[in-house]
């Protein structure tokens, strides 16, 4: 078992309610992972419009993956310096005018700076590491696990909504006009946003004062030998759920599966991983975190060597998605309730942020490798394979990470952020 966590060294008392932090805070989550999640429905339909090789997509998702990584670590100073509102707001600003440039893009650069790079630094600023920061902050320790589960859970639960929605508009208005639909959409995480604006960091106050500077925090982190273990771990992850999420559409239909099969899996992924995100939540309150990721990693490799051996059929692949569904996010609530358990909370977003950076240097890898080594031997045996050896070595890195809240000395001065 774990130990407690300790008490957080909020930066003001909680102020905002719990309900609202997790319905405001959901609902962002579930918009912006949902459209996320469907991305890979495009792949076909625009690298065949465009006449571009699936290398070139991966590439721009690639970008976007990388981007979300490099940006997140600015986005979480930001919300911890000034507050989730702002930078939710201008997220979803920037999510829009990604997704109108990702339709109207003629060339595989501007498509790599629009879906890459922009959607990217939108990712950044309306998912996890701005959403656990406000949770962290108002919600108590004891809980906090499990209400970081209801947010990850929120952002499954969109995936098993949305892409079948994304599926449909694309069906029924064409891939162009369906990403201007959600353009649109997305814009209603601003109005959202206003729900997680708390008081601390409001106009005229006073900043909140800190333990640390966020220079101080990072070189401490950073030094940190279960902090690096941490992130090395979270980078698999990234690899595995990116690679499969952008390239097992691609997979099946090269196996000569019905495109409503890929979409159905990908909508069960979606659906099995609100229960995992949320079970893990849970299970974090009450077990070592470190063994609940150890865990999933290892039971990820288990899943894909039984995929792959076994005959390829519509079930097969629904039994995949269910299964994987199950350790999709569940990764999220423990690694972030570790980040606030052994650090605090007072930079919870930035530190959040630069894990989540590994997690996207693996994503970044595992969809460009995926285009990549296709289009040179025609399968995606070697992707399948790294994934399956990346989630070994990711359970065994996890196993020894300390849980105990990091002991600071009694020299430290406390200074503004």
């Amino acid at each position: 078992m774990s130990a407690p966590p300790r008490p957080a060294t909020a930066a003001h008392a909680p102020s905002l309610p719990i309900a609202q932090v997790l319905l405001c805070g959901a609902a962002i989550v579930m918009l912006s992972m949902g459209i996320r999640h469907g991305f890979g429905l495009w792949l076909l339909p625009i690298t065949e419009a465009q006449g571009w090789t699936r290398e070139h997509f991966s590439w721009a998702l690639a970008v976007q993956n990388l981007s979300w990584g490099v940006f997140g670590i600015f986005a979480g100073m930001l919300a911890d310096r000034f507050g989730a509102f702002k930078v939710l707001v201008l997220g979803a600003l920037l999510y829009a005018l990604g997704l109108v440039g990702m339709a109207l893009s003629t060339t595989p650069l501007m498509f790599a700076l629009t879906t890459g790079v922009l959607i990217g630094a939108a990712q950044a600023g309306t998912t996890f590491a701005v959403i656990y920061g406000v949770i962290g902050r108002q919600v108590p320790a004891e809980r906090r696990s499990w209400a970081m589960g209801v947010a990850a859970a929120a952002g499954s639960f969109g995936q098993f909504l949305l892409v079948p929605v994304e599926g449909f508009l694309i069906l029924s208005f064409g891939w162009q006009e369906a990403l201007l639909i959600l353009a649109a959409a997305v814009l209603l995480i601003a109005p959202l946003a206003w729900g997680l604006r708390e008081p601390g960091f409001a106009a005229g106050q006073t900043q909140p004062v800190r333990e640390q500077s966020i220079w101080q925090a990072l070189r401490e982190a950073s030094a940190y030998r279960s902090f690096q273990l941490l992130m090395a771990g979270y980078f698999v992850c990234g690899f595995q759920v990116v690679f499969i999420g952008v390239h097992l559409p691609s997979y099946l239909k090269d196996h000569n599966l019905e495109p409503h099969v890929a979409s159905t899996a990908l909508a069960l992924i979606g659906l099995f991983n609100v229960l995992g995100t949320y079970a893990a939540g849970v299970l974090g309150q009450r077990l070592a975190k470190r063994k609940i990721l150890a865990f999933i990693y290892l039971a990820r490799s288990l899943a894909i060597t039984l995929f792959l051996l076994a005959p390829l059929t519509p079930w097969s692949v629904y039994l995949f998605a269910a299964v994987m569904g199950v350790l999709w996010l569940s990764t999220v609530p423990p690694t972030n309730a570790l980040v606030a358990q052994i650090f605090g909370v007072a930079h919870l977003s930035m530190l959040g942020g630069f894990v989540f950076f590994s997690h996207q240097i693996g994503s970044f890898l595992g969809v460009w490798l995926g285009g990549l080594l296709h289009d040179q031997t025609g399968s995606y045996d070697i992707v399948w394979a790294l994934a399956v050896g990346l989630g070994l070595v990711a359970a065994a890195l996890n196993w020894p990470i300390n849980e105990q809240p990091i002991q600071r000395g009694p020299q430290r001065v406390k200074v503004a952020a």
